[in-house]
């Protein structure tokens, strides 16, 4: 078992979160995990990217090559865009479909979305939608989570049992509005098979 994957997005959008539950899911299910955090802004709408490899074998670097992605998990559009040299030419991509403006030379959305559907395999999303409807926007991590969870090679249970480990200390509601979240993005890629 071996899984590279990426997580991309901007500062505040709970990726290093993402990246916590898919290590501890990991750990849990005894594999060997690396994950760097390669870029990172400490302020909200920075650029931020992490590496995440499982194996069950030892792991030696840190760092995804390009074109050795199996998976890029994006909570924003663009910064999936970026990221594509790095996705295998069988690897898949998960994205939020809506677009944070932090740049003043932001592309178009609707091209940003053409580049991003041109791929065979790819599912584009609105993360905040569905969060919503799981209790609370700020699950958007976790709807994308559950929408790359049929990618990423742990089981179901083991993400979920992760979910609870993390988000306990946040309290119960807490971590059912994530879990929900989480079932909710996982229902749509299960839907829409990529």
């Amino acid at each position: 078992m071996k899984s590279n994957i990426i997580l991309a997005g901007v500062g505040g959008q709970g990726l290093l979160s993402i990246a916590a539950v898919i290590g501890q899911a990991a750990l849990q299910a005894g594999l060997f995990i690396r994950q760097s955090e390669v870029h990172g802004m400490a302020q909200r709408g920075g650029e931020v990217q992490s590496h995440v490899r499982i194996s069950d074998r030892e792991i030696y670097s840190n760092l995804i090559g390009k074109g050795t992605c199996d998976l890029i998990l994006a909570t924003e559009p663009l910064e999936a865009l970026r990221n594509l040299v790095f996705l295998r030419e069988s690897g898949r991509l998960v994205t939020n479909q809506v677009p944070i403006i932090n740049i003043d030379n932001y592309p178009p959305a609707d091209e940003v979305r053409k580049s991003l559907e041109a791929l065979q395999h790819h599912l584009t999303l609105d993360a905040i939608a569905l969060a919503k409807q799981a209790g609370s926007s700020l699950c958007a991590n976790m709807v994308m989570l559950g929408a790359g969870s049929p990618f990423i090679g742990l089981d179901e249970s083991a993400l979920r049992t992760a979910i609870e480990t993390i988000f306990r200390r946040k309290g119960r509601k807490v971590v059912d509005t994530n879990l929900a979240g989480f079932a909710i993005g996982r229902e749509v890629a299960t839907a829409r098979a990529i």
